[in-house]
């Protein structure tokens, strides 16, 4: 008769059972959750396309394109003869060219409302013979040649914030602030009386090279307003 073989199985007591939990080590941080991530909604577009817009719905500031030029109204009227079908009489400035037209539109006819963005941007330096904007949020710079900014260099100021004018991804104009706060560097020196009643003026060189008319209680170093629209005195700042 064969022998009977014997196993021997050892099993853990609770004392090891007890010492191999005491060695490990439960961290007191919660677990990370899982994130979860909202795709983001496409950006709207920026530069929009051109729309249907009746000539009685014109007025002043509309943008239009005519010709396939982009015009901005500055004045119209509106036109009943006593014999014939009514009109708008309209003036508009060239974004292009910046030459002033005058055109005609029948009344309750269809015209190209063309739509300009604009963006808020401030002018930073001079680069040569060209002047840098830079957005303040991205910034991002645009930068403008002397031929685009034409008379305006006389009221740029480093720092100011003017307005680009955008279509179809380009800049077709920008807009200086209406009032601007600017130094008087040279002037004849104001006479003993003068006062801020005086109907007489003397010419002043400002700090960005402008000239304009100032009453004669001005002096070199005061801090004037001035009409960037007219380049009228307006006041002491």
């Amino acid at each position: 008769m064969a022998g009977t073989a014997t196993v021997s199985v050892s099993l853990p007591t609770s004392t090891s059972i007890f010492s191999s939990l005491s060695s490990l080590r439960f961290s007191s941080k919660p677990l990370p959750l899982p994130m979860r991530f909202s795709p983001k909604p496409p950006s709207p577009p920026r530069f929009l396309g051109i729309y249907a817009l009746s000539s009685n719905d014109i007025k002043v500031g509309t943008n239009l394109e005519v010709d396939g030029a982009p015009l901005r109204i500055l004045e119209f009227l509106h036109v009943k003869p006593g014999k014939g079908a009514a009109f708008v009489r309209t003036k508009m400035r060239n974004y292009i060219t910046g030459n002033t037209v005058e055109k005609t539109f029948r009344a309750g006819s269809t015209i190209e409302e063309v739509n300009v963005f604009k963006e808020t941007k401030q002018f930073t330096y001079k680069d040569g013979s060209q002047f840098v904007f830079m957005d303040l949020n991205t910034f991002e710079e645009t930068r403008l040649d002397e031929v685009d900014v034409g008379d305006k260099t006389k009221w740029l100021k480093e720092g100011m914030d003017c307005i680009l004018l955008f279509r179809n991804g380009k800049v077709i104009d920008f807009e200086v602030p209406i009032t601007v706060q600017l130094t008087v560097v040279d002037v004849d020196p104001g006479l003993k009386g003068d006062t801020a009643l005086g109907g007489s003026t003397k010419p002043a060189t400002l700090d960005t090279g402008a000239i304009i008319n100032v009453p004669l209680f001005v002096n070199t170093g005061d801090q004037i307003m001035v009409d960037t629209r007219t380049g009228q005195y307006m006041s002491r700042a």
